[in-house]
């Protein structure tokens, strides 16, 4: 499951539906779950076509019916990218009010994986205790902060990075850079 809330970075959203559409998991195990200001954003950042070439099902964020709304669903993992303070926050807190929380709430109360790609800067002593809550109780806080060993060469490489790494973290493996390898 994907959560796409408001902060800027909505590429990072779109490079991660780009490499599911290639790796061979069922399109059905994959939902998408936009926040209000989530469709906002990544429409001003990528422009509205980008949300029609998504090929999994969506889900709306009021949609309570959704099946990873409930812990009998088979949903075992959820990235939230980018992830916005202000969901971190609801989730910290427990705040299920939207499908996007109640469904992080889900997987940190029946133990499975919850992964927020968090982009922010700097941080606040709020935010730093949110993201500490959150990884007491389970969940996985995985800063968009790109990595620059692999010399990327353009901002998709760059961005990948990130996506790879949320990626791996979520076990769905898939060949990329890794420390050690040389990238000439």
């Amino acid at each position: 499951m994907i959560g796409i809330t408001g902060a800027s970075g909505s590429i990072y959203a779109y490079r991660l539906i780009e490499k599911l559409k290639h790796i061979e998991i069922p399109s059905e195990s994959i939902a998408v779950v936009f926040s209000e200001q989530g469709k906002s954003v990544f429409e001003y950042e990528l422009g509205e076509a980008c949300i029609s070439d998504i090929p999994f099902k969506m889900y709306n964020n009021s949609d309570f019916t959704a099946p990873f709304a409930s812990g009998s669903s088979s949903f075992d993992t959820m990235i939230i990218l980018p992830c916005s303070m202000g969901t971190m926050a609801a989730i910290a807190n427990g705040l299920a009010h939207n499908l996007i929380c109640r469904a992080a709430d889900v997987m940190l109360k029946e133990r499975r994986k919850l992964i927020l790609v968090t982009r922010e800067t700097p941080l606040s002593l709020v935010h730093l205790r949110n993201m500490t809550a959150i990884s007491e109780a389970g969940g996985v806080i995985c800063p968009a902060s790109p990595s620059f060993y692999s010399r990327p060469q353009s901002i998709e490489s760059l961005v990948d990075t990130v996506v790879e790494r949320a990626l791996s973290l979520a076990g769905i493996a898939k060949p990329s850079f890794r420390w050690g390898m040389i990238n000439d």
